[in-house]
């Protein structure tokens, strides 16, 4: 059984609102958000490391590619422990490719490079570690997506109003790149 807080983010959490505080948590029980059709599950953010990184989880259906955006400066981790994500990246010289990522494998994304990702088969789970000295960006999630106490994936799609994409730079090194173009698969 894990304690509860309460956050700055959140009346209930299961991880601790300052640093310094070892905790542990059970599966599933990080701080949930629901954004497009996946479900998001924190378990360290920047509230517990200090803002050096953090370490979450994405569980989600077969669906349509993310939009592309970059964090200016944050690197972050693709690691996939089920189902198959194809990671779209493209480097600092304009070079794009894309990955077919299955269990066991996992991609790096550099800071300032642009990026999105398409799950493609049911059921799929990322885990993802950011960091870097832009901060961390976890809390972006149930930010522009809705938080959530279900363990399971959203009965509906949480798509944000267009609008919205353009408030998540300020607060979590997030840079949406409308009508980036992948020139690699569709």
């Amino acid at each position: 059984m894990t304690i509860e807080y309460a956050t700055r983010y959140r009346a209930r959490s299961h991880l601790p609102a300052e640093p310094g505080v070892p905790y542990f948590v059970e599966k599933g029980m990080g701080d949930r958000a629901h954004l497009f059709g996946d479900l998001f599950t924190v378990y360290a953010g920047g509230e517990q490391t200090e803002n050096t990184f953090n370490f979450f989880t994405c569980q989600g259906p077969k669906g349509e590619t993310i939009p592309a955006h970059a964090h200016p400066g944050t690197y972050e981790v693709f690691y996939v422990t089920q189902g198959a994500v194809r990671v779209f990246v493209e480097d600092l010289r304009g070079e794009q490719s894309e990955r077919l990522l299955t269990a066991g494998d996992f991609g790096f994304v550099p800071k300032g490079c642009p990026h999105a990702y398409r799950i493609e088969r049911h059921d799929s789970l990322i885990v993802g570690v950011a960091a870097g000295p832009g901060g961390t960006f976890e809390r972006f999630f149930e930010s522009l997506g809705a938080p959530t106490d279900a363990l399971g994936l959203p009965k509906e799609p949480v798509v944000p109003e267009p609008a919205a994409f353009g408030t998540v730079p300020q607060r979590y090194d997030v840079r949406f790149l409308p009508g980036h173009q992948w020139h690699t698969s569709p």
